[in-house]
């Protein structure tokens, strides 16, 4: 197991708002006045500085992570084994591809093998293009061979260097998001301050450099940070196209380097389409929306060899029956407040009834079942009826699939960033609720606006879409704390907008009657620098000593383990064991698998779960006629998965296979009725006493504390 061990000793200024403070929700139709020539300059300083402070916070996030790995693993030190064992199950999957691509004889030599790849699954071959995002690694490798850097560079520093810049891109586009929807680049220093001080919930770059969602939430974030610049109001032609094009190329990059985007972006279809039907949005350019993300889904694709599972996604079906649903509703955004109402009622069940009708007959159509255990563990984990299902329960026992844990919001309100969050989530919500009702009773006319202007609530789109953006988000990531890094990230731009904000401030101060333009301008200001000197005040030191502690990567067992297996067995072995070890053998060893962590597909599934009978009660003949059937060589087994502790009782992996099998499971507790026992023992215990009946199938040949790899008697 691997494990991180200490180190052995000896080895500004304020800038003034470059965007109309006042703006209402939906389309104005004044255009904005030009402003003084000494503004506009104060404008170019403003720009300049923030850009300045932009990069700069960007670069230094970029270091400090680099720093933070550094320190942690001494990577720079330890042996290129330890450097690929510390790349994590799925993490050394994706590496491996990466390293492939770079040792081929030619880039069209690496290519085929990723295309026509018979070493990740054994007795198949498979597009790895197809099935796995890994472009950025054929994009990487390529870049590194016809750049003249091999000299000066090895390739997992090109590699992790890579990463590591992404995060500046990935601050950098938070920091502007803010800066648009306040104003003032003050908000956009909140933001980052406040991304950077809350790491641990923000991100986990530093420990799982190749995962997907490192390499994909970047994009994610300029999107983000494209699309509200588009939901400003006073937009040229020009410009709006330019917007749109940012967007797209973002959409694609960011569709293309996470196998889950499609559920993400599911959810931005949803805040979009739930702030079009309230009036809140312009229609145009939430259909442009729309149809970037089904193009750029659509483009990733064709890329990925027509990959159905792409073809088959819900987003696609979503967003093609709100563009019929608006075809056939014209007058939609018509009439009174419960004729609007109705109407928009037998709209959403119209999308609804079509979307599942849509997404059923392309499913049907495709054969496609390479989502359905998502839907299982959703099923499951929402109360909709217990599950047997091996997959389902593999991911509902996951600590990282579970709720997300209530120490979050400690940690979080410890930079205050919670409070500040959740001070603006309630104003900012009252004011859509307003603005919703007033839009849907038709009551928003220019004439009306402009009698009762001085009481009206107003909110501008860009800070409605960041609104039920973070809404829909946090809701995510309440239900599953993996995905909380979305939401976490765009809190910090939802807090420090709020905080910088001079409509949320006059909306606050007019509930209280104590508004005046001075007043709500000093509070804008005052209020976001003395939250920066409290953090900085409060953090700056545990970072200088997170900065000075150093550690050292420790794992001998497993550096043993794969060093026996390249210097012990022949380069065209197969080995069967767990997904994740299995991960970091193809990455260190080259061998072949019987499975992997890449679990997106139906055939490995079950596959898996085969391969995983090693840990149930099974007898000797039947587990090595299951290993057999995928060409094993060799068998891995783990004493922390077969004595494990790390779960309770009903999610060891044990448990689940046995309840999988109609099994009782092991120790004190209660069992469903119609589990049995089984006649025979667990295999992975079994195994160890070398007993005639396994050792005339199997014969061990490398033991450690951690490991017991067995080889396959050859078949008679």
């Amino acid at each position: 197991m691997t494990t991180i061990r200490q180190r052995r000793v000896g080895k500004g200024t304020e800038a003034a708002e470059d965007q109309p403070s006042e703006e209402t929700n939906v389309k104005p139709d004044g255009k904005i006045p030009p402003g003084p020539p000494g503004g506009k300059l104060w404008n170019i300083l403003s720009i300049t500085v923030g850009g300045i402070v932009a990069i700069s916070l960007g670069l230094l996030t970029s270091v400090y992570v680099a720093t933070l790995h550094e320190n942690d693993l001494w990577f720079s030190n330890i042996k290129e084994v330890e450097r690929e064992i510390s790349f994590r199950t799925e993490c050394g999957l994706y590496y491996s591809y990466y390293k492939q691509m770079v040792q081929a004889t030619s880039i069209q030599q690496g290519l085929h093998g990723l295309v026509y790849d018979n070493k990740t699954e054994s007795v198949r071959t498979i597009n790895i293009l197809e099935r796995m995002n890994v472009y950025q690694e054929v994009f990487l490798s390529i870049l590194y061979r016809i750049l003249p850097i091999q000299q000066y560079l090895e390739p997992v520093y090109f590699y992790i260097y890579t990463l590591f810049g992404l995060q500046a891109v990935y601050v950098i586009a938070l920091y502007v998001t803010s800066w648009l929807l306040s104003g003032t680049w003050l908000s956009g220093l909140l933001a980052a301050c406040w991304y950077i001080t809350n790491r641990v919930d923000t991100t986990r770059v530093e420990f799982t450099i190749p995962l997907r969602e490192n390499w994909a939430l970047p994009f994610f974030a300029v999107q983000i940070a494209a699309i509200t610049y588009l939901l400003r109001t006073h937009l040229q032609p020009a410009q709006e196209r330019l917007t749109l094009m940012a967007i797209f190329i973002a959409t694609f990059l960011f569709s293309l380097t996470w196998q889950f985007n499609q559920f993400m972006m599911l959810i931005q279809a949803l805040a979009l389409f739930i702030l079009d039907c309230l009036d809140m949005l312009p229609t145009a350019k939430v259909t442009w929306l729309y149809i970037i993300q089904i193009s750029g889904l659509l483009l990733v694709c064709v890329l990925q060899f027509f990959n159905s599972m792409i073809l088959g996604s819900l987003l696609i079906s979503f967003n093609v029956s709100v563009l019929i649903a608006r075809t056939i509703q014209k007058n939609l955004k018509k009439g009174g407040f419960l004729n609007r109402l109705g109407k928009l009622i037998l709209h959403v069940l119209l999308v609804l009834c079509l979307t599942l009708l849509i997404n059923k007959f392309i499913k049907k159509i495709l054969n496609l079942e390479s989502d359905e255990h998502i839907f299982k563990f959703l099923k499951a984990k929402f109360g909709f009826g217990a599950t047997r299902d091996f997959d389902a329960n593999l991911y509902l026992c996951e600590e990282a699939f579970g709720l997300l844990p209530l120490n979050t919001f400690s940690r979080l309100s410890s930079t205050l960033l919670f409070y500040v969050y959740g001070f603006v989530l309630f104003l900012l919500t009252v004011a859509a609720v307003i603005v919703a009702f007033r839009n849907l009773s038709g009551s928003n006319q220019v004439q009306l606006r402009e009698k009762v202007e001085e009481y009206t609530v107003t909110l501008k789109p860009d800070a409605a879409y960041s609104l039920v953006h973070t809404v829909l988000f946090g809701c995510l990531a309440l239900s599953t704390m993996r995905m909380k890094y979305l939401w976490t990230s765009h809190m910090c731009v939802f807090a420090s907008f709020g905080l910088c904000s001079a409509e949320v401030w006059k909306l606050l101060l007019k509930c209280l009657h104590l508004y005046t333009s001075q007043r709500a301008q000093v509070i804008k200001y005052s209020v976001p620098i003395i939250t920066l000197l409290y953090i900085s005040f409060k953090f700056w030191p545990g970072i200088m000593d997170e900065l000075s502690e150093l550690r050292e990567f420790y794992d001998p067992d497993t550096v043993e383990l794969m060093n026996w297996i390249k210097a012990n067995t022949p380069s065209t072995a197969v080995f069967a064991g767990s997904m994740q070890l299995l991960a970091g053998v193809k990455l260190c060893t080259g061998r072949t698998l019987t499975n992997h962590p890449h679990y997106e597909d139906k055939n490995l599934r079950e596959r898996t779960k085969q391969i995983y009978q090693i840990y149930a009660k099974r007898s000797p003949s039947d587990v090595s006629g299951i290993l057999r059937s995928f060409g094993t060589d060799y068998v891995i087994l783990e004493d922390s998965i077969c004595y494990e502790r790390r779960h309770s009782r009903g999610c060891r992996l044990r448990d689940l296979l046995d309840v999988a099998n109609g099994h009782i499971m092991d120790g004190l507790g209660e069992n469903e009725p119609d589990l049995k026992p089984s006649p025979y023992p667990r295999f992975c215990e079994e195994i160890k006493k070398n007993l005639p009946s396994y050792t005339v199938h199997f014969t061990r040949v490398f033991q450690n504390k951690t490991f017991h790899v067995y080889k396959l008697a050859k078949h008679k």
